[in-house]
Order: C-alpha cells, then sequence, then structure tokens
C-alpha cells in the first residue's frame, strides 16, 4: 500500500538522448559487422553501465589511439575528438568510426567557421571535458575557453568588434546565459552562434529539473560522476528550491538517512543513463514508501540520428 504523504515525481524526458543511443548502437554494430575487439577513444558516453555492459559484448576502452595495436579499429566517443586524434590514427593505420554527436560536430563545425574569418572565439565549458578538448582542437589558435561567468574578466580578444561565443553542449543552460550577458557587458558587439549549442536534451532536462525542484523536498539524479550534464541537473535542482539533490549512479548509492522528513523525491537521469538503473531507483524508493509515482512531463522527444556513415554503408575507412 501507498504510504500517505509520500510520493515520486518522475521527468519525463529522462535519460537517452538521440546521441547517446546512435553512440552505444555505433559499438554494437561495430562488433556484430566486423567482430571483437572493437576499441573506443575514452568512454563511449559518459556512464559506468553503459561502458562495463559494452565491455563485456568485447568493446576495449583505450585513453589514446597509442594503445590501439597498428592497423585496428578504433571508435571516437560521442563527445568528440581533435583533429589531431584523427591524425594520430591516421599515423597507426587505424580504422576509424566517428560517434560523436551530430551536435557536438555542429559546435566544431561552428568553431572550423569562424576561425576561417578569423573571429576570436570565446568557447564557454568546462575545463578539461573531453567535448571542450575536442572543439578548441578545431580552431586553437582562435578560441579562448571561458568557464563561467568568473572566467570572463581575464578574457582578451584581438578585436572586440569580431568576437563570437559557442558553448558546450551539456552546460547549466542559466548558468551559461549568464556568462554570456558577463561577455556581452565586455564586449557588447559580441556575435551569438545561429542556434543554441547546448543541446535540446539537456535543455529538456534541465526544465523539467527546474519545475521538478519546486516541488520536490529531495531531488535524485541517476547519472555517474564523470557525466556533465548529470552533474549539472543537481545543480538546477538545488537552485530551484529542492531542499537536497544526490547524484547516484546506482539504487545501491541512496542513503535511507536522504529520506528523513521527505514527502515528495523528484527523480530523473542524465542523457546516457539506461531507464534500467532509474527504474531500479523506483524499487528502492517504493521499499521505503514511496510508490506513489507521477510523471512531470516537460516536451516530448522524437529526435533520432542515423548511425555514422561508415557504419550505415557497412564499410569503415582509413583516418
Amino acid at each position: 500500500m501507498t504510504t500517505k504523504g509520500k510520493r515520486v515525481l518522475l521527468a519525463t524526458p529522462r535519460g537517452f538522448c538521440a546521441g547517446v543511443v546512435r553512440a552505444i548502437q555505433a559499438v554494437e554494430k561495430a562488433l556484430e559487422v566486423y567482430g571483437a575487439p572493437v576499441y573506443v577513444r575514452h568512454e563511449i558516453v559518459h556512464n559506468t553501465h553503459v561502458v562495463k555492459t559494452l565491455e563485456k559484448k568485447g568493446a576495449i576502452f583505450v585513453d589514446e589511439t597509442a594503445e590501439v595495436p597498428e592497423g585496428s579499429l578504433v571508435l571516437f566517443s560521442a563527445h568528440g575528438v581533435a583533429p589531431t586524434v584523427h591524425a594520430d590514427a591516421a599515423a597507426r593505420d587505424l580504422t576509424t568510426i566517428d560517434a560523436t554527436c551530430p551536435l557536438v560536430t555542429k559546435v566544431h563545425n561552428e568553431a572550423v567557421r569562424y576561425a576561417r574569418e578569423d573571429y576570436d572565439i570565446l568557447l564557454i565549458g568546462h575545463d578539461g571535458h573531453e567535448e571542450v578538448i575536442g572543439t578548441l582542437g578545431e580552431a586553437p589558435d582562435h578560441i579562448t575557453l571561458v568557464d563561467g561567468p568568473g572566467d570572463v574578466e581575464r578574457v582578451e580578444v584581438r578585436d572586440p568588434d569580431k568576437v563570437v561565443w559557442l558553448s558546450q553542449t551539456t552546460l547549466s543552460v542559466d548558468e551559461t546565459m549568464q556568462t554570456v550577458d558577463a561577455l556581452k557587458t565586455k564586449f557588447p558587439n559580441l556575435l551569438s552562434p545561429p542556434s543554441d549549442d547546448i543541446c535540446y536534451a539537456t535543455q529538456n532536462r534541465q526544465l523539467a529539473v527546474k519545475q521538478m525542484g519546486a516541488e520536490a523536498d529531495l531531488v535524485i539524479v541517476v547519472g555517474s560522476r564523470n557525466s556533465s550534464n548529470s552533474q549539472r541537473l543537481v545543480e538546477v535542482a538545488k537552485q530551484a528550491g529542492a531542499q537536497d539533490a544526490y547524484l547516484v549512479d546506482t539504487a545501491g548509492e541512496i542513503d535511507a538517512a536522504w529520506l528523513d522528513d521527505v514527502a515528495t523525491v523528484g527523480v530523473t537521469s542524465g542523457a546516457s543513463v539506461p531507464e534500467v538503473l532509474v527504474e531500479q531507483v523506483l524499487d528502492r524508493l517504493a521499499v521505503h514508501g514511496y510508490q506513489d509515482v507521477a510523471l512531470l512531463n516537460v516536451a516530448d522527444e522524437s529526435q533520432h540520428f542515423a548511425l555514422p556513415r561508415e557504419l550505415h554503408r557497412n564499410t569503415v575507412r582509413r583516418s
């Protein structure tokens, strides 16, 4: 029976976005077509469960292309890579499949275009994140990383009338706009990209959590520690009014003490999280009396990305 007053608000949409689905399917298809092992540079997506599942199927994850035996097949992760990585792969005679999310590729293409037009590019993102490293590599002489509003003061450009901002796709929407506002104060003629760089899935999940945080006493975000978009959901929940918000990789990480005096628990998951992990969290909460589950639906997602062209044609290419 439902314990009186206890309920769960379950965010919709949540979990896998189209780019993550594409990346995971790319590894699975490569294993099917070419057999194990298939090497993957970096985690294909930032989720521990997904990575371990693919490892069991024959994927081998490496930090750099230098770890891949010469002449082997390697996939590049959804976060994108710099041109130098493609060059390194070619030098080792590696066959490549690029599983970069098309929305990340869009940012790379913007960086290349604005660099060609000799703009100073201000890339809003987190220092050291794989996506940022890849984008910086497209035009290192033209791009300056801006890691949040507090980083704006140090930014210098050659020509304040010829400067544009781009962003990592998995950032907090609100914080990114705060950074943009600060940049526009410093550079009034700052140009914006033709369309939002923050991906639709990131925005939708943050919108749901923003509404959830206003109603929930506690928000549980399912996601891995190295997932930027999952980390941002925790931040957004707290900013929206939730008393507490926690990031958990699995249901087993939920501390029963978190539930003391909590009537409403909000649950969501990052864009690289399989639904089975959310279901396990709901089962864990049900044991503690949270059996009444209400959906909080803020958007319908129907986006789909085709497999990388190399797999779509069942052929691969040398870098």
